[in-house]
C-alpha cells in the first residue's frame, strides 16, 4: 500500500481578509463613537493601514478588525501589527498578513513530528509547507492532533490529506 500523506501550512484565504477589512470600515464609518475622529481602516499595498487622530481610537480600530477576523475563521497568528505611530495629527497602524511557514518554524515541527510523534511518520519541509507522510493513516491523525495542541506562533492547517 502506497504512504499517505498530508501537507502542513500556513495559508490566509485574502478574500476573507478582505471582506472583514470592509466589514470593519463599514462599523467604524457608522459607530457614533467613531465620528468625527478621522478613524479609518484601508488596504496601502499589501500592507493594512489603520488611521485616528488618537493612539485610543486607532487600537479601537484594530480590535474591531481583530474581532471581524475572528468571525470570518482567520487565527489571529496570521496577523502581524505594529504599535500605533503618530504621523502629523493623526496615528496610524500598520498591520501585514503573514502567510507561509519559514524554515526554521518548519524545522521545529519536523522536529516536534520526529520526536513525539508515531514512529514511522516522516516529515519533508517543501518551499513553505511540512510535507508529513506515513503507510499509516492513523499515525497521520495523530501527528495532527499533536501539531494542533502545540501552540505555535503561526497559523497552522492541514491540506492535501491523502
Amino acid at each position: 500500500m502506497a504512504d499517505s500523506s498530508f501537507d502542513i501550512v500556513s495559508k490566509v484565504d485574502r478574500q476573507e481578509v478582505d471582506n472583514a477589512l470592509n466589514q470593519a470600515a463599514k462599523e467604524v464609518s457608522q459607530r457614533y463613537d467613531f465620528k468625527g475622529v478621522g478613524a479609518s481602516i484601508a488596504w496601502s499595498g499589501e500592507k493594512i493601514e489603520i488611521r485616528a487622530n488618537a493612539e485610543e481610537r486607532a487600537s479601537a480600530v484594530l480590535d474591531i478588525f481583530q474581532s471581524k477576523l475572528v468571525k470570518r475563521g482567520i487565527s489571529l497568528k496570521a496577523l502581524d501589527s505594529g504599535e500605533p505611530q503618530p504621523s502629523g495629527k493623526e496615528y496610524k497602524i500598520f498591520s501585514t498578513i503573514k502567510e507561509g511557514i519559514s524554515t526554521e518554524d518548519a524545522k521545529k515541527v519536523a522536529k516536534l513530528i520526529r520526536d513525539e510523534g508515531p514512529k514511522g511518520v516522516k516529515a519533508q519541509v517543501q518551499g513553505e509547507e511540512l510535507r508529513v507522510s506515513s503507510k499509516s493513516r492513523d499515525a497521520l491523525q495523530e501527528v495532527q492532533r499533536l501539531v494542533k495542541e502545540r501552540d505555535f506562533d503561526f497559523a497552522v492547517q492541514f491540506v492535501n490529506y491523502r
